[in-house]
Formats: structure tokens, sequence, C-alpha cells
């Protein structure tokens, strides 16, 4: 397959609130960034100093101010997410380390709001509110992951883009892997693993997958066909995209109820991810299906 990578992400499946705010924004900060070379992972550590003052802005979410000041710091940290990715690609400074520094912003980001939520609804509802917290911060992991994958799966299965791997290891001068190297790598295989797992995308229906479209004359036929059957069900995905929880985060806060936040997140949205995974199966088959009649059709 094609190994180019576009500088932007694939515009078929991305949601309304990228196209029309955060990507404009990101893709406006992009080149001046490159002109005034910043490093990709000075964007990402901007993009996490927002999202930690959002979370102390949200610690006084009965201010409507402060909860309007943590939205506007949310879409910041948005903005740098989308803007260090484009950034490294324009650049052609990818790398092991910024794919994980990527991640773990993404995390410090959510991790930082939790928190500053938590604290003072413990002290309105008792320590109980610690575990909600928790379980939802969980759920948040496992339905970003399923999502993430998604979009990975229909970008390399659909576009002909490299497959998401474990990020390669930084190596010294003597070609051994640096101990900043196996951490990243570490990180990145657990994360992968996480994906794989909960999504049921195992290594035979991948290496099956592989041999339906990478392995087959009619090759772009089948990438077409992918595209036309997962198109719109990575869109559907796109409700488990942090996009949706910055969102849901304010307007629980703004209205004085941030604790629904987070069983709406334990509960509707785990229910809804379900749901998305069990009809993924329908989608597999009916891939096979069709790209079975189009191998007869083309031989």
């Amino acid at each position: 397959m094609d190994t180019a990578e576009p500088i932007r992400r694939t515009y078929d499946i991305e949601d309304k609130t990228n196209l029309f705010l955060i990507h404009p924004l990101s893709n406006w900060l992009v080149p001046r960034l490159a002109k005034w070379r910043v490093s990709p992972n000075a964007v990402s550590v901007c993009g996490m100093a927002c999202g930690i003052l959002a979370g102390l802005a949200y610690h006084q979410y009965t201010s409507t101010v402060y909860c309007v000041l943590g939205f506007v710091l949310m879409i910041g940290w948005h903005v740098m997410d989308g803007a260090d990715g484009q950034l490294a690609r324009l650049t052609q400074t990818q790398s092991g380390t910024g794919k994980v520094l990527d991640g773990i912003c993404d995390y410090v980001t959510f991790t930082a709001v939790y928190v500053g939520l938590a604290v003072p609804l413990s002290r309105i509802h008792g320590p109980w509110v610690w575990w909600v917290v928790a379980g939802s911060g969980a759920c948040h992991a496992i339905q970003s992951a399923s999502y993430e994958l998604q979009r990975q799966d229909y970008d390399h299965w659909g576009c002909g883009r490299p497959s998401a791997g474990p990020a390669k290891a930084k190596t010294s001068s003597d070609g051994h892997a640096t101990a900043i190297g196996r951490v990243t790598g570490l990180l990145d295989r657990s994360y992968i693993g996480l994906q794989r797992l909960c999504t049921g995308v195992d290594k035979p229906l991948r290496n099956r997958m592989e041999a339906t479209i990478a392995q087959s004359p009619a090759r772009f036929a089948m990438m077409a066909l992918y595209r036309e059957v997962f198109a719109r069900r990575v869109r559907e995905w796109s409700v488990m995209s942090a996009n949706y929880r910055t969102l849901g985060l304010f307007v629980f806060a703004v209205i004085g109820f941030p604790l629904w936040y987070f069983i709406w997140e334990i509960a509707v949205l785990s229910l809804l991810s379900a749901a998305l995974l069990w009809g993924q199966r329908g989608l597999y088959r009916d891939f096979f299906t069709r790209a079975r009649a189009l191998e007869q059709t083309a031989a």
C-alpha cells in the first residue's frame, strides 16, 4: 500500500466540529508554527498546559465565568492537539516519542479536568465521588481506544496509509534502544493492545483484511468498497471523540450538575460503544461478502 502520509486527517470521516471549528484553527496555526520553528512536541506540551489550566478553571465550576474559561482552554487544547501532528508531518519530524507524548498529553488534560471537578464534588457528596470519577476515566480510556482504532483502520484499509503500530524506539549511537525509547515503546504497545482487546480486532481478522485488500489484484476497488461500507460507521463513532466530551463537560458544569457528566460517560457512552461494536460485526460480514463478489467479477 501507499505509505505516503498526508499532512491533514481524512476528510470523509471527520466530525463536523472538527471540519468547521477545530481543524480550520489548526490549519491556520500550523504554517505559522513551522515558520517560527516551533517543535511538534512543544505544541503538544502547550496544549497540555491549556488542559491543566482548564482543570483549574473547572475546579470553580459554580462560577459561570470559570466554566466558560475552562471550555475555551479546552478548545485551545483541541487546536494544539490537531496542530502538533500536522506540524510533525509538514516538517517531517515524526517520532515515536512524539506519538507517545501526544497521547500522554491527551490523558493528562482530561485527568486534570476530572480531578478539578472531583475535588469540589467530593466535598459536597462525599469520597465515593472519586470512585465514580475513576470509573468514568476507565470508560473514557476504553471508548477512546475503540474510536481511534476505527479511524486508524479506515485510514489503513480504506486509504492505503501505514497501519498503526508501536512507536519506533529511539536508539543510541550504538544502535540499542535508549531508556526513553524502551518506555515509549512499552506504552505504545500497551495502548495498541488495549485498542485491539476492546474492539475484538484480533490478529486473524487483521490478517484476513490484509489478504482481502492489500494482496488483492483489485486492491483499489477493495479499498473503495471498504470506504463505502465503513465511512458512515466511523463518523458515528465520533460521538466518542474528545470534542463531545469537552462539550458535555461544559454543559453539565455550567448547569451545575457535573457529577452527571461522569455518570453519562459510564452508562450512556458505554452502552452506545457496545452497540457500535456489535454493529461492527455485521459490517465486517457485509464487507467480506461483497469483497468475494468483487473478486469473482474481477476474475
